[in-house]
């Protein structure tokens, strides 16, 4: 989901209380026909309630048509300036107009055929050709004149898109269809028709309705009127009412579940569109988030080392984390899901479950009362603004971390308010305080932090991350999948154990880790696995398993993994529209060696994203494989053109020159891959390589050793530095590097006999 998919749904209110059902755009899709849907007005007849509390919410207003009472930008001849274009708001004949740079980057003229959200901010959707709604990147600052609102801006006031760029309004992630359709809208039916790259998107109501959370109501409906609801019979293919009681235990201040949670049906629910998560087909109520989304881990860059949003993650990531999420915590404890509203002004949500009498007090938060730093919601869930104006709290709902700032340059909520100090005046103001962080060495976030660098030393840290039954899900999927880059035998064996794990994400998780292993035993290992019932780990299953020749294995077994290709292949081909899946599908295409149809996807995916580098890349591989060098390097040269300086590119031109013979210009390159590495050491790795096969042996040991600096237990740079270091005649530096890794490779005989050599 886009940015452009979200800016109704997670912020405050601003009330309109108007039916738009009657003043439909001649643009807007047919709504479906259908005898399960029942609209929002049906369900009025007995939940007046519910629907007057609905009326109005971020959830209604999600997706309206254009009227005068719902616009909320100033379309009486406005203007604003982006990249030296201009463009101009106004109304004509009755309806709205935006005078913008189309596609070509000319000027002409769009009709607004719907409007998107409504505060912080409210965007505008325009018709394009086959079918398309596009979302305006200039969009209505909605705030009060006071708070700087009332004004257009730009979605990307930093950077400058133009018409070539992807995320032009123009381009295809500003595709109300592909992108943002899901949310807002019930009862979407995508429809694109990859032959002619056009869309018939339906609905049944524009909006987010009653029934885009509860599934299709007619049955529920039939047996209302009959009289016939029960608890075992609600007639809706999903159960939503979770929140459940809470009491306070005996001299405690923390209250607790009076039941066990039934399920997480309403969590999974709302993650549908409340989670950073790619489609995997087509939707069903009732099943786990896994089986028709796949979300994502806590993985750079969407996340820092210690699990605090950094992109936009729409919450349920952050969540799922979150000591409150172990508890039982649903969403509705905390949101009317109708109104969208919290349940209590100011602490009072809190205080649902933490005394006041422990927690709302000086002693507990260190601040004056009744100031910002009293307000629990800033130090356990900070802001981080998105879409320019539109804050969303992180719901991981942490105690603010200074010492993994100091030490691992996290962002921590003292330093979010107090933006005059740094980190160390934090922890010695905490320290003041009497808090003390026992755990700082030792913090999941330091193995995280040494995983995204290649360090060896966050292997034992990610096992024991991933084995741990008390941390979240999220967290131990993400810390095995971690684990696999590193190719030992702490991730197999771990990978095993959470196989046979009851929780999806575990396994799926698993799965992944399992992908560097030899293709036989690797399908040895998973190929028993291939019923699995959570989509998402079939899919995985497919992906990693992609490479397994059919006839090499038994036929029950052929059978079972030929129906796991085809389901991927469906899936990845009902969202065919993302450029993502078709470089998904071209990945596929070339681990099951059909080299023409990943050609085919990869083209596909280029020609929806003209950007993206990860097709650029793979193909000019694939070229290369082929013996198309040249073709290989032009492309490459287009993807320098179209995306200049981009590390990875410049990598893959030094690696091609390296194997063409032309070891100046591949230096060259890959110098300058190497001087733009920031996370990670492999481009200066193989920097280092490359100037040992040049001969310039000092060089290269230089380049080696500045790396051991950053990722000391590294294997791989220690293995380059016996070597080098012992073909140079080094060899009491050669002993020491060997000794090393035999202190992290204690086991490993190919070490022992390099360090009994020595």
């Amino acid at each position: 989901m886009s940015a452009a998919g979200t800016a109704g749904l997670l912020a405050g209110s601003l009330l309109f209380l108007f039916n738009f059902s009657s003043t439909a755009s001649a643009a807007e899709p047919a709504a479906l026909a259908s005898d399960n849907w029942i609209g929002a007005q049906a369900c009025a007849e007995c939940h007046q309630q519910e629907y007057q509390a609905w009326r109005g919410s971020h959830h209604d207003l999600a997706m309206q048509p254009v009227s005068d009472a719902a616009m909320l930008g100033n379309f009486d001849n406005s203007s604003f300036t982006y990249n030296g274009i201009t463009s101009r708001f106004f109304q004509r004949n009755g309806g709205y107009w935006a005078e913008t740079d189309g596609p070509d980057g000319k000027l002409a003229e769009y009709q607004v055929e719907y409007l998107f959200g409504v505060y912080p901010l409210q965007q505008y959707l325009v018709n394009m050709s086959g079918g398309r709604l596009h979302a305006l990147s200039i969009a209505w600052d909605s705030r009060p004149s006071e708070q700087g609102g009332q004004r257009w801006f730009h979605l990307y006031p930093e950077e400058n898109i133009d018409a070539a760029d992807p995320l032009h309004w123009t381009g295809p992630y500003q595709n109300w269809n592909l992108q943002c359709a899901e949310c807002h809208s019930t009862n979407l039916q995508k429809n694109f028709d990859p032959a002619s790259k056009t869309y018939a998107t339906t609905w049944s109501e524009v909006n987010v309705a009653c029934e885009a959370c509860h599934g299709p109501g007619a049955a529920h409906r039939s047996l209302a009127l009959a009289g016939k609801l029960s608890s075992d019979n609600s007639g809706f293919p999903v159960a939503l009412g979770e929140r459940g009681g809470w009491a306070f235990p005996e001299d405690q201040a923390i209250a607790q579940r009076t039941t066990p949670l039934p399920n997480s049906q309403q969590v999974e629910s709302c993650g549908r569109c409340h989670a950073r998560r790619a489609p995997l087909g087509p939707y069903h109520y009732g099943k786990d988030l896994l089986d028709t989304h796949r979300p994502a881990l806590l993985e750079d860059p969407l996340y820092y080392p210690d699990g605090q949003i950094l992109d936009e993650v729409y919450v349920y990531g952050s969540f799922t984390q979150s000591a409150m999420h172990q508890a039982g915590v649903v969403c509705s404890n905390c949101h009317e899901p109708h109104s969208n509203q919290l349940r209590a002004p100011g602490n009072g949500v809190c205080a649902q479950c933490h005394k006041p009498a422990r927690y709302d007090t000086e002693s507990h938060h260190h601040h004056p009362a009744d100031s910002a730093g009293a307000e629990c919601v800033n130090c356990h869930m900070p802001s981080t603004n998105y879409m320019v104006v539109d804050p969303r709290r992180d719901h991981s709902m942490r105690i603010p971390r200074p010492d993994l700032s100091v030490m691992l340059g996290t962002p921590n909520a003292c330093n979010q308010c107090h933006t005059d100090e740094n980190p160390e005046w934090a922890l010695s103001a905490l320290r003041d305080q009497g808090v003390n962080f026992s755990d700082t060495g030792s913090h999941p976030a330091r193995s995280f932090t040494w995983a995204r660098q290649g360090d060896g030393r966050a292997v034992p840290g990610l096992q024991e991350i991933a084995l741990d039954g008390e941390q979240a899900p999220i967290v131990r999927a993400s810390a095995i999948t971690a684990l696999g880059n590193f190719t030992n035998r702490e991730a197999y064996e771990t990978a095993l154990q959470l196989l046979e794990n009851d929780d999806p994400m575990l396994r799926w998780g698993a799965v992944r880790a399992l992908q560097f292993m030899p293709a036989q035993q690797r399908f040895g290992i998973l190929g028993r696995h291939l019923q699995d019932p959570s989509t998402t780990v079939r899919m995985e299953l497919a992906r990693t398993l992609a490479d397994i020749p059919l006839a090499q294995v038994e036929p029950t077994s052929a059978k079972s993994l030929q129906a796991v290709f085809d389901e991927y292949v469906a899936n990845l081909g009902s969202h065919a529209d993302m450029p993502g899946n078709q470089l998904q599908m071209a990945q596929f295409f070339v681990a099951r060696q059909k080299l023409p149809q990943a050609e085919k996807a990869y083209r596909a995916a280029l020609q929806m994203n003209s950007q993206l580098l990860a097709a650029y890349l793979n193909l000019a591989d694939l070229y290369r494989a082929q013996g198309r060098e040249d073709e290989a390097r032009q492309l490459l040269l287009e993807a320098e053109q179209a995306l200049p300086e981009q590390g990875n590119t410049l990598h893959a031109l030094g690696l091609l020159e390296t194997r063409a013979g032309n070891t100046e210009i591949a230096l060259q390159y890959l110098a300058r891959a190497a001087a733009m590495e920031e996370n990670g050491v492999r481009h200066r790795y193989v920097y280092a390589i490359a100037l040992q096969d040049a001969g310039q042996a000092d060089a290269a040991i230089r380049q080696l050793q500045s790396l051991l600096r950053i990722a000391p237990q590294n294997p791989d740079i220690l293995i380059a530095l016996v070597t080098y270091c012992q073909s140079t005649g080094r060899r009491v530096e050669a002993k020491r590097y060997a000794e090393q890794l035999k202190k992290l490779l204690p086991d490993d005989r190919g070490v022992e006999q390099l360090y009994q050599s020595l």
